[in-house]
C-alpha cells in the first residue's frame, strides 16, 4: 500500500487512525529505452482514469487490482469514504467500471481472491480485519480480527498460499516509527494466526515465487526484500535479505511475481515499478511517460493471467489511474496485487 506520510489520515476520521509514511487513453505499444544502470525502461502508458480526489478525505489511493474468474479486474480505493465505492470491478475490454461494494468503516489495502472458496478477501489497515466478500461484491463477512500474540495487526497486503491459508504483511508499529512489524499466517478457517517473521521495519509487499516455495516480502522504511523459505507446511526454514533497493526518496510498497519468477516492486514516492529476477538482478524500471504530472506513487500490478499485458495502480493529486504495459512474463496467480 502506497504511504500517506504523516499526511495523515486525521482528515479520516471515521476510517480510523491510518498513519503511513508514504495513486483518456493513450494508444501504441509500451515504449522501451535502454539504461546501463537499472537495466531497459518500460514505458507504461495511461489505461484509464478511476477516480478523483475525494472531497471528504483530500486524496484517493488505488491498490489491490487483482483479475477475477469472471476476467475482471478488481481494484480497491483506501480513502474512499462511505458511499463511495471502497472496491471497484473494471472490464479492461470495454474500459469500464462500476462499484461492487462501499460500507461506513473499512480502509482497505489489498484484495485477493482465495483458491480455496474462492471469494475476494480484504485487509482492513484501520481496524485490524482480514473481510471477505462474494465474487460479485456483497456478503460481507469478517475473517478474522483481533491481536496476534497480544498486539492488533495492521494488515498491510496479503497473499495466499495453494491450500488457501493466508499471508499478510502487518505493519504493526509504523505510526511509531518502531520495528514491530511482521509477517503473520493465518489458517484458511480463519482460526489460527502463527507469525512467522517479527521485527521489521512496516512490511507491505508480499507474494510468494513463482513455486510456492518462499515468500518475498518488503520492508517500506528500510528499502529491502526479504525471502521467507518454506517448508511444506508453511514453516519457516530461513530468512534472508535479497534485495536492496536503491530508490532515493521512493520507498518500497507492494510485490508482484510473474510467471518467470521475476519481482514487480510498486514504488511510494515515485510512480514507477522496479523490475528484478529472483537473483536480485535489476532487470527493469517501468515508467510513466515523461512530463506526467499529478502522481506519485505506483502501488501494484496485475498481469492477466496466461497473458503478458499488465495493469498498475498509480495514484496522486491528479487521481487513481490505471497504466498500461507489457510484463517481461506471463500473469500467474502471484501477478494478481494482493
Amino acid at each position: 500500500m502506497q504511504r500517506l506520510s504523516a499526511r495523515s489520515f486525521a482528515a479520516l476520521a471515521t476510517i480510523g487512525t491510518l498513519v503511513l509514511t508514504g495513486c483518456g487513453t493513450e494508444s501504441g505499444d509500451p515504449e522501451v529505452a535502454a539504461s546501463a544502470s537499472t537495466g531497459r525502461t518500460i514505458r507504461a502508458q495511461k489505461f484509464m482514469q478511476l477516480t478523483q480526489v475525494h472531497s471528504e478525505t483530500g486524496m484517493t489511493l488505488l491498490e489491490g487490482p487483482t483479475f477475477g474468474k469472471d476476467g475482471g479486474l478488481f481494484v480497491v480505493d483506501v480513502t474512499a469514504p462511505e458511499g463511495r465505492p471502497k472496491v471497484m470491478r473494471v472490464d479492461v475490454g470495454k474500459k469500464t467500471s462500476r462499484g461492487v461494494h462501499t460500507d461506513g468503516r473499512g480502509a482497505y489495502t489489498s484484495a485477493q481472491f482465495s483458491p480455496y472458496d474462492g471469494r475476494l478477501y480484504l485487509s482492513d489497515f484501520a481496524h485490524g480485519e482480514v473481510v471477505s466478500l462474494a465474487p460479485g461484491g456483497g456478503d460481507k463477512r469478517t475473517f478474522f480480527s483481533g491481536e496476534v500474540d497480544g498486539a492488533r495487526m495492521n494488515p498491510d497486503d496479503i497473499a495466499f498460499d495453494q491450500e488457501g491459508n493466508l499471508y499478510v504483511s502487518d505493519s504493526h508499529g509504523l505510526s511509531e516509527g518502531e520495528a514491530h512489524g511482521r509477517v503473520v499466517r493465518i489458517s484458511r478457517d480463519g482460526t489460527k494466526a502463527t507469525v512467522l517473521a517479527q521485527d521489521l521495519a512496516a512490511p507491505n509487499g508480499v507474494s510468494f515465487d513463482a513455486d510456492h516455495r518462499g515468500l518475498w516480502f518488503s520492508e517500506l522504511t528500510e528499502n529491502r526484500i526479504s525471502y521467507l523459505r518454506l517448508d511444506a507446511k508453511g514453516e519457516v526454514t530461513s530468512r534472508h535479505t535479497a534485495i536492496r533497493v536503491d530508490g532515493g526518496i521512493a520507498q518500497t510498497d507492494s510485490i508482484a511475481v510473474d510467471a518467470d519468477g521475476n519481482l514487480y516492486q510498486g514504488l511510494h514516492g515515485r510512480a514507477a515499478m522496479a523490475v528484478y529476477d529472483r537473483y536480485g538482478e535489476r532487470l527493469a524500471t517501468v515508467e510513466l511517460p515523461a512530463r506526467t504530472e499529478g502522481l506519485e506513487s505506483a502501488t501494484n500490478v496485475a498481469i492477466t493471467p496466461g497473458g503478458t499485458k499488465a495493469y498498475m495502480t498509480v495514484s496522486g493529486p491528479a487521481g487513481g489511474y490505471l497504466y498500461r504495459f507489457d510484463a517481461l512474463a506471463e500473469g500467474i496467480r502471484q501477478s494478481n496485487g494482493g
